[in-house]
């Protein structure tokens, strides 16, 4: 659905925001109620959460502006204070569909969310087919992506576990969205949990709830995620990281569809279908002793390896036009041709999530342009093929996957950071490619910790990682 968020609070409009688009919404946000009513102008929405009060039009004026115009049919949600709940009531009684009272989790809007588009039937651009959505939701026309789409479709038609292997930044939760989004599924909520990011004694409450009193600070009973996920997509990202004594329950839960919430006795159903998603090769940890073999079996019905973007570098262009148009929200932006050949010739450690970052940080710099003089001071000097490969005036007709057809000279003086496959026409053996990779990244965890001062968890910031999968290529390059 296309959600536009409104709060006069920086960092609960911020998250807010990032954890709906994490669920494959398309998001949109407002810092008050008059940019809000500019926003409503630029197309069309289908739902409105607002905060109820903010200096100038507060969230019932709001409210009222929306369902006396063309824009009636918008669902508006309200984020109240406790003391403000006789409002919210009144707001409802005007056509609000619903208020949440604040504090509350950002994944408490998912039940909501998922009521509206039982509703209204399908959300925004689901008149489609399921290919030619999924086709939209996917950018990518290389052959390595065509076998990711070709998988998705399969996964979004049945309701079997789906495990997802990549690397980190490679993809992974747009695809698990996107699986959700086109399934039978896609009218009930789709619930992410970062299975890296909990404590191991916090990590048994936040999937399956607890009691009252069941531990010092549970104050009040709680659902978990798989409650919040009923009827839905239950997304378990980073899997791998889920502790050995916390597996056996969540065989039973996914094996039985059974759980009970931390505390109590009482067999609670559960009615989710599981994608899951690996940064590891599950295999090494069963060898390892820290992964279950019959929990990878029970996820491992139906498998998606996503490819790093260093082995589907003609995806880079559109990606790049993509990303750029998410970045600049409306605004005027443009990438310089000579740019566009430089992200092309770039390894991309960190993958799709490094190319938006460094996307977003040169357009910024460069003030709404993504210039190759910025570019360079953001990744390096990169050899490049000769300037007479550059697309001609036809725009991005000749860049691989950006429609026309494929400049078939454009790599044919590749540095030995883009070669790769047999001998490539430069003559470096496939070998070479890998082990410039491994370098490159070798290097970039090296200048994060230097430029960090030895702090990890600020160095994986900076390179867009997870600080447990910082660590993972620690210990891979012997710099643990």
């Amino acid at each position: 659905m296309r959600i536009l968020v409104v709060d006069d609070e920086k960092i609960k409009r911020v998250t807010l925001a990032d954890d709906l688009a994490a669920q494959g919404h398309d998001v949109v946000a407002a810092e008050d109620g008059e940019q809000a009513l500019e926003r409503l102008q630029s197309g069309p929405f289908d739902v409105v959460v607002t905060d109820l009060k903010m200096p100038g039009i507060d969230g019932l004026e709001l409210l009222k502006r929306i369902k006396h115009g063309p824009t009636a049919s918008i669902e508006v949600i309200l984020m109240t204070a406790y003391g403000s709940i006789p409002v919210a009531v009144e707001a409802v009684k005007l056509g609000a569909f619903d208020f949440l009272t604040k504090p509350f989790r950002n994944e408490d809007l998912l039940p909501l969310l998922a009521r509206i588009e039982r509703r209204h039937g399908a959300p925004a651009g689901q008149t489609l087919s399921p290919s030619e959505a999924i086709e939209r939701q996917i950018v990518g026309h290389s052959e390595a992506m065509g076998r990711v789409k070709h998988m998705v479709g399969i996964c979004a038609r049945t309701d079997a576990n789906v495990l997802l292997c990549g690397e980190t930044g490679c993809g992974k939760d747009l695809i698990a969205s996107t699986i959700h989004r086109n399934s039978h599924r896609h009218g009930f909520p789709f619930v992410k949990v970062g299975c890296a990011l909990f404590p191991p004694n916090l990590i048994e409450s936040e999937l399956y709830g607890h009691e009252k009193g069941s531990f010092t600070g549970a104050d009040e009973r709680r659902q978990g995620r798989f409650a919040l996920a009923e009827g839905g997509t239950l997304y378990l990202d980073d899997v791998d990281d889920i502790p050995l004594d916390q597996q056996p329950k969540l065989l039973r839960a996914i094996e039985e569809k059974i759980y009970e919430r931390v505390g109590g006795t009482q067999p609670i159903e559960a009615n989710v279908r599981i994608v899951a998603s690996t940064k590891r090769n599950l295999m090494d940890k069963i060898v390892e002793g820290t992964f279950r073999e019959d929990l990878y079996y029970r996820l491992d019905v139906l498998r998606i390896n996503i490819p790093p973007l260093r082995e589907r570098l003609e995806d880079v262009p559109l990606l790049a036009e993509h990303l750029l148009a998410r970045i600049a929200k409306g605004q005027p932006a443009e990438i310089e041709p000579e740019a566009l050949r430089l992200l092309q010739a770039h390894a991309w450690p960190g993958n799709v999530r490094e190319l938006y970052h460094t996307l977003e940080r040169v357009y910024l710099i460069g003030a709404g342009r993504v210039t190759a003089e910025v570019l360079r001071g953001q990744i390096g000097n990169v050899a490049l093929p000769p300037s007479s490969a550059t697309p001609s005036s036809g725009g991005n007709a000749n860049l691989p996957g950006v429609g026309g057809q494929t400049d078939t000279t454009a790599h044919a003086d590749l540095s030995p950071q883009m070669a790769g496959g047999g001998t490539e026409p430069g003559g470096l053996p496939a070998e070479g490619f890998h082990a410039a990779i491994q370098q490159t990244e070798r290097d970039l965890l090296e200048q994060a910790l230097q430029a960090s001062g030895g702090n990890k968890t600020a160095a994986a910031t900076a390179l867009g990682m997870k600080p447990s999968t910082f660590r993972d290529k620690l210990a891979k390059h012997g710099l643990g």
